[in-house]
């Protein structure tokens, strides 16, 4: 019996992965996490049998440990809790908590010497040598989950990454691709947290439809597989269907299509290294039809450009700009600045750190990297309040 745990439950990712966890009879759940939806929580508790669920929030101690008050699942609150709970024994460990908040259980779990799923961006943009690093101490396995980078790794088993010249990571365009770029400083919270392709949580379609994730995961491609950054692409691809292109040396290009489902990347670190039946459509290409593919306008999607600065500058400067553009979402989503000027306050947080700091310079443990990230975060605060100030009254 392997004993699995998910950090993030009760998120697209996290349910996606119980989903498939509930249609095995050779696992156990030992450890579930989630945020303020206790009811749900207390639910996939009860489901699966969890030895112990976690909430992120002391003050939801009290309502999680009622809702599960006539179970023999073991309740805990707050980051410290979480955090704790990644060493707890597992043989496979989902990390889909979104944001920093990941890191800590994340490399807790690594502690087991086993597998680390990992759905969380910001553990290799803000952590990426250091995670490889414990993950190596402890043999443990560093397996991808997001369906572009699950993509390119699928493509490598087998294949010498030194014979790789290019990995293509495709993107979806986000819910405001076709808007005229003039328009784009109007679009509001509903119209960037509407997917045309996925369902997922408001924070990562806003950052879809920016393509701040695609710059995370730009990043992540860079730290993960060791490319250096002009051999990671970006293509525009509405349809979601090809994750990921690896093109060789040979002149071979080798694509990873599939219908957009999460649970196929999921399913793969699930099973690995062997492969298994899965739930999800079989692609019909017939049907599809065509294959649309389009290079991004810098103009529209400034963060890819972005990304590029901090692959070149390294050190803290992924820790900055990850804390950065978590502060520029959440003052867009309050209705503090404009969609557009998201980019702007994590290209002013980048330089005012480095001003400050020598943003090159690699932090040594997890505990710098959170320093760091505090520190950019009041930045980002600081430069956000001041751009809602000129604004004066836009937003």
């Amino acid at each position: 019996m392997r004993r699995v745990s998910v950090f993030g439950s009760t998120g697209s990712i996290g349910e996606s992965t119980l989903d498939l966890i509930a249609r095995r009879s050779d696992l156990k759940v030992a450890v579930l996490t989630g945020g303020r939806n206790i009811a749900r929580l207390a639910e996939q508790a009860r489901v699966h049998g969890a030895e112990l669920a976690v909430t992120a929030y002391e003050e939801c101690y009290r309502d999680l440990k009622e809702a599960l008050a006539d179970t023999e699942t073991a309740v805990a609150a707050g980051p410290a809790a979480i955090a704790e709970a990644g060493s707890r024994p597992a043989d496979w460990v989902m990390s889909a908590i979104v944001g920093a908040a990941g890191l800590a259980p994340g490399f807790a779990a690594l502690s087991q010497g086993k597998i680390l799923a990992l759905a969380n961006k910001e553990s290799l943009v803000t952590a990426g040598p250091l995670l490889m690093a414990e993950a190596r101490t402890h043999g443990a396995t560093v397996l991808p989950v997001d369906s572009e980078h699950s993509a390119v790794f699928q493509a490598l088993v087998g294949e010498d990454v030194t014979a790789v010249e290019k990995v293509i990571l495709t993107a979806s365009g986000g819910g405001l691709r076709d808007w005229p770029l003039e328009r784009l400083a109007l679009a509001g919270v509903a119209d960037a947290a509407a997917h045309p392709n996925w369902s997922m949580g408001q924070r990562i379609t806003i950052d879809s439809a920016s393509m701040f994730n695609k710059a995370m995961e730009v990043i992540e491609a860079h730290e993960f597989f060791g490319l250096a950054p002009a051999q990671i692409e970006v293509l525009v691809h509405p349809q979601s269907m090809v994750h990921a292109l690896v093109g060789f040396c040979d002149g071979a290009l080798m694509a990873h299509l599939g219908a957009p489902d999460m649970r196929h990347p999921i399913g793969y670190a699930l099973n690995w290294p062997d492969r298994a039946d899965l739930p999800v459509a079989r692609l019909d290409l017939a049907t599809v039809a065509r294959l649309d593919f389009a290079i991004p306008d810098p103009r529209r999607y400034p963060a890819l450009g972005l990304a590029q600065q901090i692959m070149a500058t390294g050190g803290a400067a992924g820790a900055v700009f990850n804390a950065a553009k978590e502060c520029a979402l959440d003052q867009f989503i309050a209705g503090q600045i404009r969609f557009t000027d998201m980019a702007a306050v994590v290209a002013d947080t980048l330089e005012n750190f480095a001003a400050r700091a020598d943003i090159g310079k690699a932090p040594g443990t997890l505990a710098d990297v959170l320093d760091i990230d505090a520190e950019a975060r009041a930045l980002a605060e600081k430069t956000g309040r001041a751009r809602n100030r000129s604004a004066s009254g836009a937003v």
